[in-house]
């Protein structure tokens, strides 16, 4: 199907599907060994004494969950299972992550900044409003069809 953009533009809509099985993927596995990272090579402890040192309430249950939140997310969007929920939950890591620890040291994730959190919160969002794309569990699922439907319709009609 193609879709009449702004102006002339067209675009081919077979394609996205599979642009966003590529970010769902990519985005996951980074989820993926940021929560593993956290888990096993920093260590709860080390990730609570992180959280503490911020002011995070409770930081040796926010840095399991945390821990969890990035490592079971990181690994559902990359077999596309409950995208939408874990696109949801990691958008919230990311936008936490900016506010207490990256603001302050501006732009660039070479100094720390929300660079790096700020696409990563921007790709879960995504995913979360769009769905998995093609290769997905969630294809499989009836609530997964119909959102995917609506979102098939609102296009063809011109609104999506």
């Amino acid at each position: 199907m193609q879709v009449q953009a702004s102006g002339s533009q067209r675009t081919n809509t077979a394609l996205w599907p599979w642009g966003l099985t590529l970010l769902r993927v990519v985005v996951g596995l980074a989820f993926f060994m940021h929560g593993y990272q956290k888990l096993f090579q920093m260590g709860v402890g080390g990730v609570g004494g992180f959280f503490g040192s911020l002011g995070v309430p409770a930081p040796g249950l926010a840095a399991i969950v945390v821990s969890l939140v990035e490592l079971v997310g990181g690994l559902a969007l990359i077999v596309g299972l409950l995208t939408r929920v874990f696109g949801v939950l990691l958008a919230v890591d990311m936008l936490v992550a900016l506010l207490l620890v990256h603001r302050p040291n501006g732009f660039f994730a070479g100094d720390g900044g929300i660079e790096l959190v700020l696409v990563l919160g921007a790709a879960a969002l995504s995913l979360a409003l769009t769905g998995p794309g093609a290769l997905a569990l969630d294809n499989q699922l009836p609530i997964e069809r119909r959102f995917a439907g609506r979102d098939r319709s609102a296009l063809a009609a011109g609104r999506g």
